[in-house]
């Protein structure tokens, strides 16, 4: 097997040292029973991690065989027993998980395969057309010249003609898949599950636009787009996502409308910005929901404050 098919398990040693509980943690965490205490100390682990995805119950995602926090667009194979970055599928004809480590090098595999596969069947294709237009008489005496001869050959280039036109087709559909998830930012697994924000379930929240979505699997250089070469954007833990800017206004009246919550399971965490070189996705303009609302309404009720005092 290549080495790159097993690239999606580096990375498990840094994301283990970043995302495990520490020692009071886990000991703590083990001896809790009731889940509200279990989130309420993995809420507090995970305040500091770039994380902004929660299950559907908006607890935060843990690992409880790997035993750690799940990074955002993890998920645990069964198959594999490990927790996998940016996790699309586990591929049986690999024998390995296809994610963030190796999402590039499956796509080459797809293209490579397909072009294989084109090649071959157009290469037979005259071969092919010979043996089903002209060589079908029962005497090869009386078949033109430069065609197949009434042997078993001909009857290996039907059998070859067949097997690459239909491993065209199906690989053809299969990468097609792919790259239109490549387009919008999603795994197979987001595709049928869309990842649940603070806002809700969203199946774009991480599509940045077709060509920031390019450029995170494939890289910045297009020279490399097309060799097996290593060049995706981030590291597998953290990514950007598109978080909803609301009114300052409306944040300011639903906070004084909603009553005051415990911090249950359906709290959600605070989410972290992401810093401009921890990702060079975002362009300098694109603000976060933290810093952008809480300075708007800042400046607003300062704004307010002066009005009444003239007032």
């Amino acid at each position: 097997m290549p080495t790159w098919w097993s690239c999606a398990r580096l990375r498990l040693p840094q994301l283990e040292k970043k995302f495990c509980l520490s020692k009071s943690d886990k000991e703590e965490y083990e001896r809790e029973e009731r889940p509200e205490s279990q989130q309420d100390i993995l809420r507090r682990a995970a305040k500091d991690l770039p994380i902004y995805t929660t299950t559907a119950s908006r607890a935060i995602r843990y690992c409880d065989r790997c035993q750690l926090i799940k990074p955002d667009r993890c998920h645990h194979c069964s198959a594999c027993d490990l927790c996998i970055l940016k996790m699309d599928h586990h591929c049986p004809w690999v024998n390995n998980c296809v994610g963030f480590s190796n999402y590039k090098f499956f796509l080459l595999f797809l293209l490579y395969s397909l072009l294989y596969c084109l090649f071959v069947a157009a290469t037979v294709l005259q071969y092919f057309i010979k043996f089903w237009t002209l060589c079908r008489r029962k005497s090869a005496e009386n078949c033109p010249k430069n065609d197949l001869p009434d042997s078993h050959a001909k009857f290996h280039v039907l059998f070859l003609f067949f097997v690459a036109a239909m491993f065209f087709i199906s690989v053809l559909s299969l990468f097609s898949y792919h790259c239109w998830l490549v387009s919008k930012n999603r795994s197979t697994i987001e595709a049928f599950r869309a990842p649940t924000f603070r806002n809700g379930p969203d199946k774009n929240g991480f599509s940045l636009g077709c060509s920031k979505n390019l450029k995170e699997v494939f890289g910045d250089e297009k020279k490399y787009w097309f060799l097996p070469v290593f060049t995706s954007l981030g590291d597998g833990c953290n990514f950007p996502t598109r978080l909803v800017i609301m009114d300052p206004e409306q944040l300011t009246v639903s906070s004084q409308n909603e009553p005051t919550k415990s911090s249950g399971a359906n709290q959600p965490f605070p989410a972290r910005p992401l810093s401009e070189s921890q990702n060079r996705l975002l362009d300098n303009e694109s603000q976060w929901v933290e810093d952008g609302s809480e300075e708007n309404v800042k400046s607003g009720a300062k704004k307010h404050v002066i009005v009444s005092l003239e007032s």
